[in-house]
């Protein structure tokens, strides 16, 4: 089975499925209310509106979110691309671009509109893009994993796909930090040694001082 056939809210076809309840496995919450319709079960308007104002949050609150299609993509692939993105401090959602639209509304992602069409995964992190890029970027150049990139917006503004490479080939903010850190080494020891020798040398002056005034 593809991780496709579970988009759009629709129940795979080997899941057992009892109507009014959505499996516990669903992006947004455990289980939740349902009604057939031809094609399969979906989400009624009640929860249709919980799960657009809690992805109205998640865009809002984002650094940066980024869309792929992944169509085509099996079950172990996309599972996989979700553990990495977890430990990557990435949320990884697939939800209808009909909600994803109205979620999208009044956040920095309406920029992204022009691509919420066809099978539409969104990654989203609010901690390190580059760290986000480079997973997706690395499932996108996988000819197996059927996962393309179609776009993402950064700090308020869309970037391109060769943009979200460009990201991913940056350093690490870890390794942005040793950089720093390791370039800040001699001179914060020099200056440290220097705050370290004022205080004795502030006493020395006083004791003589002290001493002057004494004799």
């Amino acid at each position: 089975m593809t991780a496709g056939a579970a988009c759009g809210l629709k129940l795979p076809a080997e899941t057992k499925a009892v109507e009014g309840f959505y499996p516990p496995t669903s992006d947004f919450g455990g289980a939740m209310p349902l009604y057939q319709k031809k094609g399969g079960w979906r989400l009624n308007k009640q929860n249709k509106q919980q799960v657009v104002q809690e992805m109205h949050q998640k865009l809002a609150d984002a650094k940066a979110v980024f869309l792929a299609d992944f169509r085509g993509m099996t079950v172990e692939k996309a599972t996989v691309l979700r553990n990495e993105l977890r430990g990557a401090g990435v949320e990884y959602k697939v939800i209808k671009n009909t909600l994803l639209e109205l979620a999208s509304a009044e956040t920095d992602s309406a920029v992204l509109a022009p691509h919420f069409k066809g099978p539409t995964a969104v990654a989203m992190t609010s901690s390190d893009p580059v760290a986000a890029a480079k997973v997706l970027a690395k499932f996108a150049k996988d000819q197996t994993a059927a996962f393309k990139l179609k776009g993402a917006v950064l700090s308020g503004k869309s970037i391109s796909v060769a943009d979200i490479q460009a990201l991913s080939e940056l350093p690490s903010r870890e390794v942005l930090i040793a950089k720093m850190l390791g370039s800040m080494n001699a001179p914060a020891t020099n200056f440290v040694g220097v705050l370290a020798a004022v205080p004795g040398s502030f006493v020395r002056a006083l004791d003589a001082i002290r001493q002057q005034k004494t004799a």
